[in-house]
């Protein structure tokens, strides 16, 4: 079965009607778009092979733009799902009934993996059919635009194999996978998806598809040590929390929502990261427990520096109080 006919079906047979790449429809823009080149090429004689046709009416306005918007709703859609799901999964009380009454959801534990299975095939599929219809582009046109799109949307945040919640499903996989593995159930959202260690260095690796593989490196580049209490940046970096507060120039007491708009990632020097910075809650779960000394001496130190800071910042208020 060709994948466009396999995407649609795929597609059609979900319950809620999900935003997806416009698979035929793009492919059509191409078909005719080649039709199109080739006119050009038997009236001028000659066609250049390293770019697209002048006045390309795909290239200016009609290919790029719609998968530009398709990509975007995809990657929304599939962020506040996930995130919906995994708040659910750590909620606990009151909290997680409220969560399930007022989003309608099922809170059984198997309504859960099925939910993050789904959600994972979406995000797989989907990354395959925007990779396909790159890959087309560029055979038709004779160029490498589709790759440099493809570099676009990853400095734009909406490719979806970078969306920090892929990463937070799945530390959820192998933190559901060692609860379960007692009991005999071993639920798998993800084929081949492991926390290794590489010199001693953590990574987060999946294989995914076409010998695809995410390696997600779990060192923080500021401490350059296994990250504590590990945030994500919008720029899609992660660091430890009280580290992503220096760079910040925050203090723990005010919080890396306090971060001046001016301020820059370490990594990728992206300004204005810090105020949707996301907590990776089931990416430190997994670390506590696959680390277990190195957190407690971690933990300790931490929460050492957390009360030196809370008193130099209470007394400063303090004497500011008092005109000191």
């Amino acid at each position: 079965m060709k994948f466009c006919k396999k995407y649609q079906e795929y597609m059609q047979g979900q319950d809620k009607e999900l935003p997806g790449v416009g698979f035929k429809k793009l492919k059509k823009i191409l078909k005719n778009c080649r039709r199109d080149a080739q006119s050009m090429k038997d009236v001028h004689g000659v066609l250049d092979n390293q770019t697209c046709p002048q006045h390309c009416s795909v290239c200016d306005g009609t290919f790029f733009p719609s998968l530009l918007k398709e990509m975007s709703d995809v990657v929304g859609c599939f962020n506040e799902r996930a995130q919906k799901l995994l708040e659910l999964h750590l909620a606990s009380g009151f909290r997680k009934y409220f969560i399930w009454f007022k989003g309608k959801l099922q809170g059984s534990h198997v309504a859960l993996i099925q939910e993050g299975k789904d959600l994972v095939n979406y995000a797989l599929i989907n990354a395959i059919a925007i990779r396909k219809i790159l890959k087309k582009y560029d055979k038709v046109h004779l160029s490498k635009q589709g790759q440099a799109f493809r570099s676009q949307a990853q400095s734009m945040h909406i490719e979806i194999l970078q969306s920090l919640w892929l990463c937070e499903l799945m530390a959820f996989h192998i933190n559901l996978r060692e609860t379960k593995a007692k009991s005999g159930v071993t639920p798998a959202l993800f084929e081949g998806c492991y926390l290794t260690f590489n010199d001693g260095k953590p990574f987060l690796s999946c294989e995914l598809f076409d010998s695809v593989k995410l390696d997600i490196d779990l060192t923080c580049s500021i401490c350059l040590d296994t990250v504590f209490d590990p945030v994500s940046l919008t720029c899609g970096h992660i660091f430890c929390y009280m580290c992503a507060c220096s760079a910040a120039s925050v203090t723990i007491v005010n919080g890396l929502k306090a971060a001046e708009p001016k301020e820059k990632c370490p990594l990728c020097r992206e300004a204005g990261v810090y105020e949707g910075f996301v907590h990776l809650d089931e990416l430190s779960i997994l670390l506590k427990r696959s680390c277990h000394e190195y957190w407690e001496q971690r933990h300790q130190t931490e929460r050492a520096e957390r009360v030196r800071q809370a008193k130099e910042h209470w007394e400063s208020e303090c004497r500011a109080f008092i005109g000191v």
